[in-house]
């Protein structure tokens, strides 16, 4: 599935340039996966969710964030003011890494056991997400208008504000809706 959808989102993108910054952290992050396998397996539920947000970035790659189809037609039934797709990736973006520190966290390092595990996992979610606004604004900066479709800002002087909300959100609700499916699959993984 990884590879279907990349290669439909890499046949003629809404934006060549715009597909690449989108489509690049994927590719990164599943290259890691593959070279770590041999000496680090995550649970199913890992591999499973990166699969997803994957295919929400190369989507939001073909497409933009601010044109996919689908959320435009929730804009138009709906009134929105703007396409939401860009808020789904934003939640994505603290839901799915919320369960990969998770596993990271309590397979190696000394906070496995104790109630600082739920704040460090949502705290790193968030760094994530600044830092990815701050890689966003160092595009903006750089390329000009060029970024525009990237940021996804759609006129919304809050956009940066709200992506980091919804980053939070997501890892909470992940922490909070996953742990315990997470927790079964690691004691299966580690015996």
């Amino acid at each position: 599935m990884f590879s279907t959808v990349l290669i439909w989102s890499a046949v003629h993108p809404h934006d060549r340039f715009t597909w690449w910054l989108e489509v690049i952290p994927a590719l990164i992050g599943v290259l890691i996966l593959l070279f770590s396998y041999r000496f680090f397996q995550f649970t199913s539920l890992v591999y499973f969710l990166v699969l997803i947000h994957s295919c929400i970035l190369f989507i939001g790659g073909h497409y933009t964030y601010a044109e996919m189809p689908l959320f435009n037609w929730f804009k138009e039934i709906w009134g929105f003011e703007r396409n939401y797709y860009d808020r789904l990736g934003h939640f994505a973006q603290g839901f799915i890494p919320a369960i990969i520190i998770r596993e990271l966290l309590i397979r190696t390092s000394p906070i496995k056991n104790t109630k600082w595990l739920p704040v460090t996992v949502v705290c790193m979610c968030l760094a994530i997400s600044a830092a990815y606004e701050l890689v966003e604004f160092t595009v903006a900066i750089l390329t000009g208008e060029a970024a525009e479709a990237f940021l996804g800002t759609q006129g919304d002087v809050w956009d940066t504000q709200w992506d980091m909300l919804l980053a939070l959100i997501g890892s909470i609700i992940s922490y909070w809706a996953l742990s315990k499916i997470h927790s079964h699959q690691l004691k299966k993984l580690i015996k």
